[in-house]
Formats: C-alpha cells, sequence, structure tokens
C-alpha cells in the first residue's frame, strides 16, 4: 500500500482518469453523471449540476442519484490518498433536506481511517449555497491486490498519473 505523504496533494486529477466507463465519473458512460473531482488537501469536491434525469417525485432529486454522490465521492477520497481501490460494504445515509432539480450540488469526501483492507470514509452533499442535502459513512474493503491490478489495468490507472497541470480543465 503507497505510503501517505505529509503533504495532502491540492489539484485535479488526471483527466485521462475519467476515460472509462463508470456511471458516476467515466467520461464514455453516454447516460451517466460525469462527475470530475479535485482535492483540497485530504479532501475531494465535485460539483454536480442535476439532470431532468435525475428526479424521484416532481421537483426532487432522487435519492438513489444523491447516493451516487456521495459513493462517489468516498471511493475517490479512498484514491486520492492511496491510489486504493475498493468496494462499498455498508454505507449510512442520513438525508437532511430534499434536493431541488435546480440547485446546483457539491460533495466533499474523506478519509477518516484505514486499517489493513478496512478503509472508513465519509461524505456530505450540500447546495452550492451552503445548505446541508445529506451526509453518509461508509466502510469500504480493499479490493485483494491481484483484483485491485486486473481493475487497475482494466480501467487504465495502472500506470502513475501526474496531476493535470493547472488550468487545464477536466473536461
Amino acid at each position: 500500500m503507497p505510503a501517505f505523504s505529509a503533504e495532502p496533494p491540492v489539484g485535479e486529477f488526471d483527466p485521462a482518469l475519467y476515460d472509462q466507463y463508470c456511471f458516476a465519473c467515466g467520461r464514455a458512460n453516454p447516460i451517466g453523471l460525469h462527475l470530475r473531482f479535485h482535492r483540497e488537501g485530504d479532501v475531494v469536491v465535485a460539483a454536480y449540476a442535476p439532470r431532468p434525469e435525475d428526479v424521484g417525485f416532481p421537483g426532487v432529486l432522487h435519492g438513489g442519484v444523491l447516493v451516487t454522490l456521495l459513493d462517489e465521492a468516498m471511493a475517490w477520497a479512498m484514491y486520492g490518498r492511496s491510489l486504493t481501490l475498493g468496494v462499498t460494504a455498508k454505507m449510512e445515509i442520513r438525508y437532511r433536506r430534499a434536493a431541488a432539480p435546480e440547485e446546483a450540488l457539491v460533495v466533499r469526501g474523506r478519509v477518516r481511517r484505514m486499517r489493513g483492507r478496512r478503509i472508513e470514509v465519509e461524505a456530505e452533499l450540500d447546495t452550492a449555497s451552503g445548505e446541508r442535502v445529506a451526509e453518509a459513512t461508509a466502510l469500504f474493503l480493499r479490493l485483494p491486490s491481484e483484483r485491485e491490478a486486473e481493475v487497475l489495468r482494466t480501467i487504465g490507472w495502472d500506470r502513475p498519473t501526474p496531476p493535470a497541470p493547472a488550468g487545464s480543465g477536466t473536461g
């Protein structure tokens, strides 16, 4: 497992990391959410502009979309901290208020603790104006090393990717 650096990285992730089919962040998925994360110290952050397809009840975003945003932020927090891939083993979500389809959202994720294969993470989802919509804590299990290497190869993340140059965008 890579060691943690004394200074958490800041900035954009390499845009090439999004050249895959993930529903939440993959550029290749035509119906995906197309999230783009950046690092602010030990936190990963992404903005999301809801789409009409994200509605549950009229005028309310579907809770499953909100959970996807939280889950993805926690996964990117793991990857951003130690290049670790894992799967969600358990997640607890607390919804604070409904999110309207016209409200821009911001999701943040961070690693709380890593112990062997067990990775405890947390995330929060706010409106762009700062009102809390939902928060989550989760236990992720790091993939066994052979499976992790296979997944990294499959999605093209098996080679080191430097941070994107400042101002390059992640589009």
